[in-house]
């Protein structure tokens, strides 16, 4: 049977748009590994590293040290992360993976934040963690829960999400992350402590408050 014109475009159409999401995310590496090193004269240069031969590759380009070593909480969140990423890890570069250590002092908050090149899959070591992210809009539904020692729970990349320990102790997780360099962008440092600072008429309207409020807010950042 002879199809139309506009049938015709419309296959068109829907290959360019399969193709296109096909593409979307990072290639395939096409070998077994890419260890990243910061020379030049590298002859390779993938996911934005240069790549060190394979045959100098050593057990020390896939190792990384220390996550088991609890990092210094005091400060005004009671909260410090170790991430590992392919700046930690040359070996971690063109494997679309990291992971990370997460403590929490008693009551420790790591604050309203995205990733926007990972998902994120957290699991709790010690302690409880109120967790939760919020979907976009217009719903912007709140998916929350409490977790406790070796719950798992997942934030959808992009997504804005957060842990606050709930315990009068300290607690600890290990998230891993779907990015060699998953970025991270801390919400209420974006918006107030952004440089040059957002327009002060900008953040009056968008939240709805007086400007000594955005003043000082902006000065806390």
């Amino acid at each position: 049977m002879k199809k139309t014109v506009a049938e015709i475009l419309s296959y068109v159409a829907l290959w360019a748009v399969v193709s296109s999401l096909a593409y979307a995310s990072d290639p395939s590496p096409l070998q077994d590994f890419c260890v990243a090193v910061n020379d030049s004269k590298a002859a390779v240069f993938v996911n934005g590293k240069f790549c060190q031969d394979p045959k100098m590759a050593t057990a020390n380009d896939f190792f990384f040290p220390g996550l088991n070593v609890p990092s210094n909480t005091s400060n005004k969140l009671g909260f410090m992360v170790n991430l590992v990423t392919v700046a930690q890890i040359g070996g971690l570069n063109t494997l679309d993976i990291s992971i990370a250590r997460l403590d929490f002092a008693p009551y420790g908050l790591d604050p309203p934040h995205t990733h926007p090149r990972a998902s994120e899959i957290l699991t709790v070591v010690e302690g409880a963690l109120y967790v939760g992210f919020v979907t976009s809009n217009p719903d912007n539904r709140l998916i929350s829960k409490v977790l406790y020692k070796g719950d798992v729970f997942v934030f959808p990349i992009g997504l804005i999400h957060f842990q606050l320990n709930v315990g009068n102790t300290p607690a600890v997780a290990i998230a891993a992350l779907s990015s060699q360099n998953p970025g991270v962008n801390t919400i209420a440092n974006a918006v107030f402590g952004s440089k040059p600072p957002i327009s002060v008429d900008v953040l009056t309207k968008a939240f709805q408050v007086d400007k000594n409020v955005v003043n000082y807010l902006q000065a806390q950042f």
